[in-house]
């Protein structure tokens, strides 16, 4: 299984799942003509989307890839934030898995201040791949075991976060706000530490902040901690 990073920041956030036989795109925070180039105008190859929740940097496209025939999957309260309706909206429940191709996928619970975020185990028929996706959200309740590919958002530091806010680059509401809806490297650090990662081939830090991250530093401390193969997201 493959997963490849289109766009992965507040600007916007949209990455393909790919395991030969089944395309899907999570998350769609792009607009549709820079989807399409990123599938070199294939759209036509891709089962579905999955939406974690209704922010823009991550539902833009939302409407667009609906009217294209592409069916967008999403709780009920994630499409009644976004006003999306009709016959390719397709609601979504968490721990309700549900197939989609060749993949079966679970949604979960995250914790993040939208209407009802979810994140999504993905599992792949064709490989046996089960791929961990997870953003926007500064706890994950849940524990998994036989990952192979982890994609994680990864969004800031308690320490650079702090920093900003003593020399006022960063607003004490917007840290508020980081500390109750977004993954830091302190918490992605312990949920790695309390899962099984004996199978995992990859781990993709997703989501980084544009000021309170530091993408060597991040992946250096978390291949350190799993030694696993980590990658970032928009390098």
């Amino acid at each position: 299984m493959r997963f490849v990073p289109f766009a992965s920041s507040s600007r916007g956030n949209c990455y393909l799942v790919d395991d030969g036989q089944t395309k899907v795109l999570l998350e769609c925070g792009l607009s549709l003509k820079e989807i399409q180039r990123h599938l070199q105008h294939r759209l036509s190859d891709v089962a579905g989307m999955l939406l974690t929740h209704e922010h823009q940097d991550h539902a833009k496209a939302v409407t667009d890839l609906a009217r294209r025939g592409i069916d967008c999957y999403m709780t009920e309260g994630t499409a009644k934030a976004l006003g999306a309706s009709g016959h390719r909206i397709k609601l979504v429940e968490p721990r309700r898995q549900f197939s989609l191709g060749t993949l079966e996928v679970l949604p979960f619970e995250t914790q993040h201040d939208a209407a009802a975020p979810v994140g999504y185990l993905i599992y792949s028929r064709t490989t046996n791949d089960k791929l961990l996706y997870a953003t926007d959200t500064f706890y994950i309740r849940y524990k998994f075991k036989g990952l192979t590919i982890i994609a994680v958002e990864c969004n800031y530091s308690r320490d650079i976060l702090l920093e900003n806010v003593a020399k006022d680059l960063v607003p004490e509401a917007v840290r508020d706000r980081l500390w109750t809806s977004h993954f830091s490297l302190e918490n992605v650090k312990e949920f790695l530490r309390a899962n099984d990662l004996s199978n995992v081939q990859e781990i993709w830090l997703i989501h980084l902040s544009d000021s309170n991250s530091d993408a060597e530093r991040f992946k250096r401390e978390i291949q350190v901690l799993t030694g696993r193969p980590v990658y970032i997201a928009g390098e």
